[in-house]
């Protein structure tokens, strides 16, 4: 396998602060006995609720950035709309042709990722005021999508917020398995091609949700929808959906998101000391990193991840207000500065790879299905 990842765990230190001492191995207790996890293994809490208690002494008006923003209702009726527009206009247009492949790619792909950050959004409980409301409306976002996944999306999402990094919750993360299989180039570039798979199929790997009335009327309303989709317009309507979904989460753009909000990347030169002739990490990662770029004005602002994990009740319009207002918190943190750079130097750069992420053993609890067994510290993350 290609990567170089050093395994490292970072010993404890007091609550919310970083440790600058590391050892170079994981003992068997940490990693399971597993020699294939070369994690990043931390005892420390997740650095955003501290980050979030700090900026809130410094700067209590950020508060009033909290809440729904209703300008998101809009503009899903809009990008829903737009996507059954083209659906329409491609049911006649055979589906291994270039006007329907550019078209899924540039416009069907580029609409679904949004459609996949406004759930994100309202998952959130930021387009309405009510909670039953936001997932109501989280239904109708997920329509062009072709499967329905917004329902279990938010417990899923929720946890990995309270959860960050922890294993076993964080189904963001990626297991030791997906890791050692996919650690070299031609899988790293599986992994980008596919990685929509991973994050629908992974979850429930890790851990399953009970089904609930939502889940159901999701399911319902997403085959009623598929089904009057197919009957009025025709299969490759409906293929024109499933397609854009991919497009949306493979090698595109927009999908660099996926990679760059919390693996290490560049920055993990930081962290190596090579005076040895051994890469070992002396301090421990950051774990979210932001991107400040033109993509986020398709993408809900996605890219203030740092600034979103902070405080996930403010919504994307007041995230740049946030980043202003507690300036001083966010000017000297690492960030990523193209997503399409992050997708190229994921797959192409040996020292990057499913390995490069912060893991916890212990901390957060699970959203949507009880408390966690064996998660015993629980952290109080606003949503």
């Amino acid at each position: 396998m290609s990567s170089s990842i050093a395994t490292t765990t970072v010993t404890a230190t007091p609550r919310g602060m970083k440790s600058d001492a590391v050892k170079p191995e994981l003992d068997s207790a940490t990693n399971g006995g597993n020699d294939h996890d070369r994690f990043f293994w931390t005892y420390t809490e997740e650095p955003h609720r501290t980050r979030r208690q700090a900026i809130i002494k410094a700067h209590p008006e950020v508060l009033k950035l909290c809440g729904p923003e209703p300008l998101t209702i809009p503009l899903v009726l809009a990008v829903v709309t737009l996507q059954i527009l083209c659906a329409y206009s491609l049911r006649s247009t055979p589906f291994l042709s270039w006007p329907f492949l550019l078209t899924a790619y540039i416009i069907g792909a580029t609409a679904n990722q949004n459609l996949f950050l406004a759930i994100h959004e309202i998952s959130h409980n930021l387009a309405f005021k009510s909670p039953l409301a936001n997932r109501l409306f989280a239904i109708v976002a997920n329509l062009p999508i072709g499967i329905p996944y917004s329902a279990s999306f938010r417990p899923y999402h929720l946890t990995h917020h309270k959860s960050l990094g922890v294993d076993g919750l964080d189904t963001d993360l990626p297991t030791a398995m997906e890791a050692w299989f996919l650690d070299s180039v031609g899988g790293k570039a599986f992994f980008a091609t596919f990685q929509i798979l991973f994050y629908a199929l992974r979850p429930m790997m890790v851990y399953q949700l009970p089904l609930t009335g939502i889940h159901a009327f999701n399911i319902v309303a997403q085959v009623a929808f598929d089904y009057a989709i197919v009957r009025f317009f025709g299969g490759k309507a409906l293929s024109y959906f499933i397609l854009s979904s991919f497009l949306a989460g493979s090698l595109h753009p927009c999908a660099g998101h996926f990679i760059a909000e919390h693996y290490v990347f560049g920055q993990y030169s930081r962290y190596l000391d090579t005076s040895t002739g051994v890469k070992s990490a002396v301090a421990a990662p950051d774990e979210t990193y932001s991107y400040y770029g033109v993509l986020n004005s398709l993408t809900y602002n996605v890219g203030l991840h740092n600034e979103h994990h902070d405080f996930p009740a403010i919504p994307w319009t007041r995230l740049w207000k946030l980043n202003e207002i507690a300036n001083e918190f966010y000017c000297d943190l690492p960030c990523q500065h193209s997503w399409v750079g992050v997708i190229w130097q994921f797959i192409t750069d040996n020292e990057v790879g499913l390995y490069c992420r912060v893991k916890r053993k212990e901390g957060g609890r699970k959203v949507g299905g009880g408390e966690a067994k064996g998660h015993a510290q629980p952290l109080d993350v606003t949503r």
